[in-house]
């Protein structure tokens, strides 16, 4: 469990370097305003939403592969951090000057996939982490105080000196890089950590075993 809470604590912090690097691409073209604003975290927030919902059906349905389906979600968030920048940049080139609905409407789609596997990390780990300790207040309590801490130095970090010395592509570069180590490390080890009897029987039943 001290691993998993590490490993949340960095998630953290990579996602909120992303978000204040996308914010950043996104204010460049399309403006700072209240309505900008709004769209972006609006767009943010959403994907985390029905990323959770995701995330919740998925360790319900796999509760043996929750570390699995963690790194996995860490993997294709370090891909899309790889890119998105680049990705934004190009997008904002055929769409700056559109309608307002347009540009809240493209903020969703861009943010969406990425913010999804953000939010489907937290009811994952939950879910393994409660049938280990039995004890759901304590594991969620715990892994969303260290990804909390992690989200906060993230915004701290990247506001006072990741953008100044790297740039919104360097930025992104290294929260990515931090996201692809860490689906490296889990999705190499995920077999070795112990998975509770209840849970493989869970999984058994749910799969028709």
């Amino acid at each position: 469990m001290p691993i998993l809470l590490i490993f949340f604590l960095a998630s953290g912090w990579s996602a909120l370097v992303y978000q204040v690097v996308w914010q950043r691409v996104l204010f460049r073209v399309y403006g700072v305003d209240i309505y900008a604003t709004t769209y972006v975290v609006t767009a943010f927030m959403l994907g985390l939403g029905v990323g959770s919902l995701v995330g919740g059906a998925l360790s319900r349905r796999f509760p043996m592969r929750s570390i699995f389906l963690f790194g996995a979600f860490e993997l294709g968030i370090g891909l899309f951090g790889l890119v998105s920048v680049s990705l934004f940049e190009w997008v904002a080139r055929f769409t700056a000057g559109t309608s307002d609905l347009f540009v809240a409407c493209l903020s969703f789609t861009l943010l969406l996939l990425p913010t999804l596997m953000m939010g489907a990390t937290l009811p994952i780990l939950t879910g393994y982490a409660s049938e280990r300790s039995k004890n759901v207040g304590r594991s969620v309590s715990q892994l969303y105080l260290v990804n909390t801490l992690g989200a906060a130095f993230g915004a701290w970090s990247a506001g006072h000196f990741l953008l100044s010395a790297l740039g919104l592509w360097g930025s992104s570069l290294v929260a990515a890089a931090v996201n692809l180590s860490l689906a490296i490390i889990v999705l190499l080890l995920w077999r070795r950590i112990p998975v509770p009897s209840n849970v493989q029987e869970a999984e058994a039943g749910s799969t028709g075993a």
